[in-house]
Parts: structure tokens; C-alpha cells; sequence
């Protein structure tokens, strides 16, 4: 048995408080909504109880922001792509964040397990004023478990149409992607962690952000490869890859706290979901 999930959320906010409307078919939804930081910002947790997606399943996610919101959303765990049963799997994710709304998409890592057939995609549009944080990380495998990824295509699709696009196959046998000195080098995790803006952002405050996030990586655990760019003048991105999740996960917690504080004077409040 196949699934083909759908959840649409749509944010809204009245007076001081963000609001969330959803609707779904099949098994995707989120749970009750938490307001750590105050009313203002709305908290999320996506959840997909059969726990990955095989093949022949398509999960589609519509996010709406309105204008003035801000919205958290997160999941509980990682998005596991399963070995192909001859078809392929597509998780594919629609941001929409009207003028002056917030978003943070941040979910846990995805797996692709051997012999995977699945495209991850992830598409945003934003207007002006509106501004996006966001974070991807994938892990190649079960390294740690013995269950390396020798088998399988895994398709990521990061594309804010017209602005940026970032689209790669990452082959299992693909020897000179995997190991070589201009690919992975034998990592098994890699990431990226964008700030998006539909205002440009002013070149004193991109300096700012890429100076105290390259202090930040200076002090990078252990394994860690990372680098931070301004590929236009509405985008700052952070990239890195480590031979297993963790660490770049750890990294990226700390460098989304600082520039939420930098960009909205927001502490990182991190999710509780995240320490269970």
C-alpha cells in the first residue's frame, strides 16, 4: 500500500496572535499549537505517524503565511526515505509568505536509506518583506548502524523560482561524488541553512551576519566542513557536510539562535521537541 498525503497550513494573524487553520487528507498533520515565545509566533510539530515514505508515496505540503505572521514548524524526528519497491518516493514542500510574514521550516534530518528511490523537494516564494529561515540536512545512509547507503538516488530540490536554485542527484554509485576531494570526501551528511528575504537585505547587515557566523564556525565540532556565502543580495546560505548528522546538527542549532537574534532580536528558543 502507496500513500499520498496531503496537509495545507495556513497562517494568520489577529491582533497579536498567529493563528493556524489545516486541513489534511491522509496521514499528515501536526499536533496542538504552542506559543513559547507569546502569542506572536505560532509552534508547529509536523508528524507522519507510518514514519517514512517508500515507494509510490508522495507527501505535499502547502505552507501559507499571511501577512504579519510568524510561524515555527518542526517535526519529531527524521523524514525516512525507504528502500524502492521499484517506484520512486517524493516529499514535496510549497512555501508561501505574504508581505512582512515570518516563517522558520525546520525540520529533522532526512534519511536515505539504501537502495532508496526519492526526491526531497522544496520550493518558497516570499513577498516583500517577508523572511525565511530554513534548514536541510540529509544523511546518506546508516553508517553508524552498518547500513551503508551503496544503493539508490536521492534527489534534493531547493528552488526559490526565479531567484536560486539548488538541484542534485546524489547517486550511490556515483564513486567520484561520494568520495572524491571535489564531492562529499567520503562524508555521509550533508546540509544547508538559508536566510531568505523578499526585501534585499542591506550589505552592512550581510557583513554582519557573515562575519559573527564565520566566528561561530571557527569553533565547529569536530568532523565538520562548512562554509557560509550571500549568493544575492536577498539570500545568506550555510553548507556543510560531516560524516554523520549530529555534529552539523548541533551547528546549525547554533547558527540559526544567532542569526534569529542578528535579523528579528529573537532568542533561540529552541523546540522542546527537539530534546526528547
Amino acid at each position: 500500500m502507496t500513500w499520498h498525503a496531503k496537509l495545507a497550513l495556513n497562517y494568520t494573524q489577529t491582533v497579536d496572535k498567529t493563528s493556524v487553520h489545516f486541513t489534511h487528507d491522509g496521514p499528515l498533520r501536526i499536533l496542538k499549537s504552542l506559543y513559547p515565545e507569546g502569542p506572536g509566533i505560532c509552534h508547529n510539530v509536523l508528524v507522519h505517524p507510518p514514519g517514512g515514505l517508500v515507494g509510490g508515496d508522495v507527501l505535499d505540503i502547502d505552507v501559507r503565511v499571511t501577512e504579519g505572521a510568524h510561524a515555527l514548524i518542526t517535526t519529531p524526528g527524521a523524514t525516512r526515505f525507504y528502500k524502492s519497491n521499484g517506484q520512486r518516493a517524493l516529499q514535496r514542500t510549497k512555501l508561501h509568505l505574504e508581505q512582512g510574514a515570518r516563517l522558520e521550516w525546520l525540520p529533522l534530518e532526512a534519511i536515505a536509506y539504501n537502495a532508496c528511490d526519492a526526491i526531497n523537494h522544496l520550493e518558497f516564494e516570499l513577498e516583500e518583506g517577508a523572511q525565511l529561515l530554513t534548514w536541510d540536512v540529509t544523511a546518506l545512509g546508516l553508517p553508524l548502524a552498518a547500513q551503508p547507503y551503496e544503493a539508490g538516488t536521492f534527489e534534493q530540490h531547493i528552488e526559490w523560482p526565479g531567484r536560486f536554485l539548488e538541484r542534485g542527484v546524489v547517486s550511490a554509485h556515483d564513486d567520484l561524488l561520494l568520495n572524491g576531494d571535489l564531492g562529499l570526501a567520503g562524508h555521509r551528511c550533508l546540509a544547508s541553512l538559508i536566510f531568505a528575504s523578499g526585501t534585499p537585505i542591506t550589505r552592512q547587515q550581510r557583513e554582519a551576519l557573515l562575519e559573527g557566523t564565520h566566528a561561530l564556525l571557527e569553533s565547529a565540532p569536530g568532523g565538520v566542513l562548512s562554509g557560509v556565502t550571500s549568493p544575492n543580495e536577498n539570500m545568506l546560505i550555510l553548507r556543510g557536510v560531516s560524516p554523520v548528522v549530529e555534529p552539523v546538527m548541533m551547528l546549525w542549532k547554533t547558527v540559526w539562535a544567532f542569526w534569529r537574534k542578528e535579523i528579528w532580536k529573537l532568542q533561540g528558543s529552541t523546540p522542546r521537541i527537539w530534546a526528547m
